[in-house]
């Protein structure tokens, strides 16, 4: 209780602080009154280091990221000649990132697939889980890459002095547009060469080159074929797969831990070069992904909800906790077990739970792949590149598939996204630009991912229609009363 009013203490203390330096502020820019420029940077700092201390009493990642965003913001304003070099700390960041791609994808598809051997057994309500996954995410990415093209969030965002030239944009055999910048050199791929590319050559090859949709295709065909032999067979390589999964979370763990630092200097050089005026793209970009989650939600979830003819009121208090869960960590994986108790009480047969579920976080990435679909094109209107809807359809199915399998860890998306931009030869430093708001979308949209494979099991549940025709154990209950 103590340790509560302490936190709490801290963050009034800032808030107050913050609220002082903002009348400084304001009275200097529009009340023509002089104030020392010492003086108004003072009073910021004074109130970020409360934020630390209200950090470091609280002991939350998501709260030291939130003062990697404010202290990097800080640092690019005062000092933005330093802040300029600062860009390496987000580099390693994003190096360390991208180490976790291949072998990530590859062990929670395979565990996906694998793990459910008997596919006699299960095939009829895999088939029906994967149609309305496969649905309703491309209903998801069609909204996204129509909100994003409403709002241009990203045009007119100012690129750094130093940032590399445009990168190169593959394109399919279409017509080559009219007002491709001249840095963007431009290579037509026929029809066959896309689907070449598709398919792997060499695994190794595709690991090291971080063709994701290779690894991808790599990883369901083993899968299946893992499915296919016998449980002593099939035994060694499954737990080989979970073990390697498991190491890969704990490994995205402790690479996380470097995540304030990353944002901080992401944002100080993202500020240092460009100015506080980016923000208001970004600001853009945050709203835009909102307001497209929102209209998902209403005009998606709750007619399926209504189709399928679930009680609405009994089923929003069974994924409360679970999707607050979910926002509050950013991550889908620490919502998990609380989700499937949570379907299980609202009259979703154990069976059905335990294989909708978690074969939703590989494949029903309903929020993610809305915001993929936004950031993707948000990159290439940073970039000044064209895109037509041809292409951007490409990109964005693309984005569908190499998406699948890495919901439950935390700001995951930002991988497939730098995967993404380099399979598609866009340039990194948008991307740089959208980390310094990349976990206020992350909250937002690993929130949707659960709320949606909530409703998958109980749709797949009505659909085969099993549900509420077995009472919750009593373990379950016991556990959704406390």
């Amino acid at each position: 209780m103590k340790s509560s009013s302490k936190t709490n203490g801290f963050l009034l203390v800032f808030l107050a602080l913050a609220g002082v330096a903002a009348v400084l502020w304001a009275i200097t820019h529009y009340a023509g009154v002089t104030i020392s420029p010492r003086v108004l940077t003072t009073s910021r700092w004074v109130a970020l280091l409360a934020f630390c201390a209200y950090a470091r009493s609280r002991r939350s990642l998501t709260t030291w990221i939130a003062v990697g965003i404010l202290v990097g913001a800080e640092f690019g304003h005062d000092w933005p000649a330093r802040a300029a070099s600062l860009q390496l700390l987000s580099t390693i960041f994003l190096r360390l990132i991208k180490t976790i791609i291949a072998p990530l994808i590859f062990s929670t598809l395979v565990v996906g697939i694998a793990g459910h051997a008997n596919l006699k057994q299960v095939g009829r309500m895999g088939i029906k889980a994967l149609i309305y996954f496969e649905l309703v995410t491309t209903v998801a990415l069609f909204i996204g890459l129509g909100a994003i093209n409403l709002s241009r969030a990203g045009v007119g965002v100012p690129a750094p002095q130093n940032a590399p030239p445009a990168a190169t944009v593959q394109k399919q055999n279409v017509p080559e547009p009219q007002n491709t910048p001249p840095a963007a050199t431009v290579q037509k791929q026929t029809v066959p060469d896309l689907i070449l590319h598709v398919f792997p050559e060499n695994i190794a090859k595709a690991v090291a080159e971080n063709q994701v949709l290779q690894v991808v295709v790599f990883s369901i065909i083993f899968g299946i074929g893992l499915a296919q032999l016998d449980e002593k067979r099939r035994r060694p390589m499954l737990e080989f797969s979970e073990s390697l999964s498991e190491t890969m979370f704990k490994f995205t763990n402790i690479v996380m831990l470097f995540a304030p630092i990353g944002v901080a200097g992401a944002i100080a050089y993202t500020v240092g070069t460009m100015g506080f005026g980016v923000l208001v793209n970004l600001g853009k970009l945050v709203a835009t992904l909102y307001a497209a989650l929102i209209v998902f939600v209403g005009c998606v979830f709750l007619p399926v909800a209504l189709i399928a003819r679930l009680p609405l009121k009994r089923f929003l208090k069974a994924v409360a906790e679970p999707a607050s869960i979910a926002f509050a960590t950013a991550s889908s994986e620490a919502a998990l077990p609380r989700a499937m108790e949570a379907m299980e009480s609202f009259g979703v047969p154990r069976q059905v739970v335990a294989f909708v579920i978690p074969t939703g976080y590989s494949f029903n990435l309903d929020g993610s792949t809305l915001y993929l679909a936004l950031a993707s094109i948000f990159v290439a209107q940073a970039a000044g590149i064209h895109l037509s809807f041809a292409e951007q359809l490409v990109m964005v199915f693309t984005l569908m598939l190499t998406s699948k399998g890495v919901a439950g860890v935390p700001r995951a998306t930002l991988v497939i996204l730098l995967a993404t931009a380099d399979s598609f030869h866009l340039p990194v430093w948008p991307i740089l630009v959208i980390l310094g708001v990349d976990q206020l979308m992350d909250m937002a949209r690993t929130m949707v991912n659960v709320i949606g494979n909530c409703l998958a099991s109980a749709v797949i549940a009505r659909w085969e229609g099993e549900l509420d025709t077995e009472a919750p154990s009593p373990a379950v209950l016991d556990a959704m009363a406390q």
